[in-house]
């Protein structure tokens, strides 16, 4: 389960360009609205497929365990648990679902999920179980619909690491900031790192320069449309995001980012773990990461909601567990996907990793509530999560036609703009056009 920290860098779409050709993928045929799909006939049985990403060998034991309960429960249904290495993930799932060997429940995360369902490759969960729809937090359902399928639900959610805000509280009071007042919205999140520049005197940062960690999240919060309503043109070229690259470049220009993290990927934990950037990734994990590797700064470490515009939104990494379309045993993997993302066995993984419950029975848990003293950064940052999973407006993270080349598009205009060598508007056109050509050469396929 190693991953990056869940910033927007986390939740952005990575699906590489073969995948998604395609031609290259195989997969074009497939209908995405069309027949095929089982249907259950009432009876828990067969032997099931289960295939995790990168759980061996630290969730053995609770993995295994969860099989077991469900096999005592239903005796007539069999799991075969795989679990897969993280590299390749992606090709393995596309080779497979060419082959017609997709396993009967598979672990997604957000870009495998966009990937198959978007190819008609997964049982529609709603319609095989749509009472399930109501256990979940609200919102988490959501996230595994695609545009223009109605209420089709491609997948189960599983766990989610919400977006929260870290920062050094001693940093971030040296520079003549409240640590009781942290920015929530963008635009004082740039403010903030105004000041910290012009008073750092270059000791420190505020945050990392590349644009691939905060697109087209803060577009999305303050508002710039992404995409038309049709979702078959990008319409991010307005005023407000050319103010976005404006200030990011006067940012850069005043020092409020290292200059070398525009280009080049820069370890944050690092950073930040030395104390040479206030604010660090958004992400619970990185909370505990903190505390075991520089337990110095960890002391120093202050958390809080995440920035989320005046929309109120908030982007969340997500795990889900899909269902191949055609399995021979709908109702086993149905129910052996719920049994794995119920509210017990979500509130046991949790304990176990830096992760929560999609399942609102779970995310109840006093563990997610429990708030200490107030002072230990651990646990404020799981309580912090767990609040803003419950009540915060859940955006859809990245766009699912903000494929890994519109992303690469976008911020290789964005950073040309950062240094200098053309103006904010220009950028930011150049960006959408480019964009718009990914586009519609993705519908073309």
């Amino acid at each position: 389960m190693n991953r990056s920290s869940t910033s927007r860098t986390a939740v952005a779409v990575a699906i590489t360009a073969a995948l998604l050709s395609t031609g290259g993928c195989g997969l074009g045929g497939a209908d995405p609205g069309g027949g095929g799909q089982a249907a259950r006939t009432g009876r828990v049985a067969g032997e099931i497929t289960f295939r995790t990403l990168q759980l061996k060998p630290t969730f053995t034991a609770y993995v295994q365990g969860v099989i077991d309960a469900f096999e005592e429960k239903y005796p007539e249904a069999t799991v075969k648990w795989e679990d897969v290495p993280g590299d390749g993930y992606n090709e393995k799932l596309v080779a497979d679902a060419r082959a017609g060997t997709l396993p009967d429940v598979v672990n997604l995360s957000t870009d495998s999920f966009q990937l198959l369902a978007g190819r008609g490759v997964l049982a529609d969960v709603a319609a095989l179980d749509g009472a399930a729809a109501a256990a979940y937090v609200p919102g988490a359902w959501e996230q595994f619909k695609l545009p223009g399928r109605g209420d089709s639900v491609y997948a189960y959610p599983w766990y989610v690491t919400p977006e929260i805000l870290t920062y050094n509280r001693d940093l971030f009071a040296e520079a003549g900031l409240d640590p009781d007042r942290p920015p929530t919205t963008v635009e004082q999140f740039f403010d903030c790192a105004e000041q910290i520049a012009a008073r750092s005197g270059g000791r420190y940062a505020a945050f990392m320069a590349d644009p691939k960690g905060r697109l087209p999240g803060d577009w999305q919060k303050m508002g710039v449309p992404i995409l038309n309503g049709e979702r078959d043109r990008f319409t991010f070229g307005t005023d407000r995001a050319v103010a976005w690259v404006e200030r990011m470049k006067d940012l850069y220009d005043k020092g409020a980012m290292p200059k070398e993290s525009l280009l080049k990927a820069d370890d944050i934990n690092q950073l930040y773990g030395s104390g040479k950037l206030v604010f660090g990734p958004g992400s619970p994990g990185f909370v505990k990461d903190v505390k075991r590797n520089a337990p110095q700064v960890y002391a120093r470490t202050q958390v809080a909601g995440a920035v989320t515009g005046t929309l109120g939104h908030i982007g969340i990494y997500a795990q889900s567990l899909g269902i191949r379309k055609d399995t021979g045993h709908p109702d086993a993997a149905a129910e052996f996907a719920k049994w794995v993302t119920n509210g017990p066995n979500q509130v046991e993984f949790s304990r176990k990793a830096t992760i929560y419950p999609s399942h609102a029975q779970g995310l109840a848990d006093p563990f997610f509530s429990d708030r200490g003293d107030g002072k230990d950064a651990e646990t404020l940052a799981r309580a912090v999560g767990a609040e803003q999973l419950r009540t915060a407006a859940l955006d859809a993270n990245t766009p699912v036609e903000w494929t890994s080349q519109v992303g690469d598009a976008v911020v290789r205009e964005v950073q040309k703009a950062i240094t200098g060598e053309q103006d904010a508007r220009t950028a930011v056109r150049k960006a959408q056009d480019a964009a718009n050509r990914l586009l519609a050469d993705a519908a073309r396929g």
